[in-house]
């Protein structure tokens, strides 16, 4: 399969890179071919809703990173969600993609049937804070016609290193092999 793996983190020894580490090394060693973008690093504004979408050729008419990865996700077989929660939502180095997703369907790409997948942490134990994260992914999914293969949700991590602590590394490797 194609995997494109899309991350919303600025901390690079953070704990949700870590369990995203751990995911694209286990779904490489399954034999699947992963395109990772770490949206925090990236050029991603927000949707403008112009409604220009694919008018240019481009699945954004504002020409900025997001369009590297619509034309990745317009030939991947998966799309892998992984963030931590910010503010008891998704941060926003990450929902800019998201939003501009949009961008697909008033361009009428057909993109439904893809598999997708959620890996997420936050610093809190309770675990529904990860509702912030999880029910958005969850219906933009239905949304679009994709299969929620599996999420992994850690909460109770903040510093780097916390995540070591917890089984989150060893659910994103299982989660990998459910591809």
């Amino acid at each position: 399969m194609k995997i494109v793996v899309i991350t919303g983190s600025p901390r690079k020894k953070g704990n949700s890179f870590a369990m995203t580490d751990a995911f694209v090394k286990a779904a490489e060693r399954c034999g699947h071919v992963v395109s990772r973008f770490d949206a925090a690093f990236m050029n991603i504004g927000g949707c403008h809703a112009c409604m220009a979408c694919y008018k240019t050729g481009k699945a954004c008419s504002f020409d900025d990173d997001f369009n590297l990865i619509a034309s990745a996700i317009i030939d991947a077989d998966a799309v892998v969600f992984a963030m931590p929660v910010y503010w008891y939502s998704i941060p926003a180095q990450i929902k800019g993609v998201i939003d501009r997703l949009f961008a697909l369907v008033v361009g009428g790409r057909d993109i439904a049937g893809r598999k997708c997948a959620l890996i997420a942490c936050c610093e809190e134990n309770d675990p529904t804070v990860l509702d912030g994260v999880r029910v958005p992914v969850e219906r933009s999914a239905a949304l679009l016609k994709w299969d929620v293969v599996g999420e992994v949700l850690v909460p109770g991590v903040l510093n780097v290193g916390d995540i070591e602590k917890t089984d989150g590394i060893a659910q994103a490797v299982a989660l990998a092999k459910k591809f």
